[in-house]
């Protein structure tokens, strides 16, 4: 608590011009490197799904293991897999992308609870970044497509920066699953009936970005359609 405290009265001090523009330059240099990092290492890993979930997960959950199993198949069909690295369902991810002999990537955030390391990432596709903004970069500039399984905040977070970036053509038009729609199907009602349909907030055609399966075929399955329209092969 009195670490908060003190964070919120720092946001209320004073500063004089100078320490801003050092501190503030500081940070720039430490973003861009991040950035660098990034690109150089991703630039060459092939076509690749990022799969998002909680870091809360357990082992024993039947969606860890469902991400297991989606993570293995989309290697046996030539994808590579993209996590963030920690525990729950990304090391889900990341375990069945190696047990698949496949490309395991993991992009962890320094956090002070939940997140670590799992032990499934292909070495030298370990990456960790300080900022959030600069690793949701790295899950979008370099996926192919989206499998969401449910999660918290960081998840939600994630779901929609792709939607949000697909629906303003910023990136591709790529495909995003959401997989459980048990967990899923309530969020997407009301966005349809309050932000589609009362608020007029986003246009009928927003609500095709998303398709909502339940099991690891489908979500496969999903994948395989859209590029088998354009013709297109992964990693084979």
């Amino acid at each position: 608590m009195e670490e908060e405290r003190d964070r919120i009265r720092e946001a209320f001090e004073h500063k004089d011009w100078n320490e801003i523009k050092t501190n503030d330059s500081w940070a720039v240099f430490k973003i861009m490197s991040e950035f660098v990092e990034g690109y150089e290492r991703l630039s060459k890993i092939g076509p690749c799904v990022s799969i998002f979930g909680s870091a809360r997960t357990k082992e024993d959950h039947p969606y860890y293991k469902l991400a297991e199993e989606i993570a293995f198949k989309l290697t046996k069909n030539g994808y590579g897999v993209i996590t963030g690295g920690g525990p729950g369902i990304m090391e889900a991810g990341n375990k069945g992308a190696a047990k698949g002999k496949g490309i395991s990537v993991g992009l962890n955030i320094d956090l002070p609870f939940e997140q670590h390391y799992n032990p499934y990432i292909d070495n030298d596709k370990m990456l960790n970044f300080d900022y959030f903004f600069v690793r949701k970069v790295m899950f979008v500039k370099y996926a192919q497509g989206f499998i969401v399984l449910p999660g918290g905040f960081g998840t939600l977070d994630e779901l929609f920066e792709a939607m949000t970036l697909i629906q303003t053509n910023k990136t591709g038009r790529f495909p995003i699953i959401l997989v459980g729609r048990a967990f899923w199907q309530g969020l997407f009602d009301w966005v349809r009936e309050v932000v589609l349909e009362k608020e007029s907030n986003i246009s009928p055609e927003d609500m095709d970005l998303v398709k909502l399966v339940d099991t690891a075929d489908e979500a496969v399955e999903e994948i395989n359609r859209f590029y088998k329209k354009y013709m297109l092969t992964p990693n084979f």
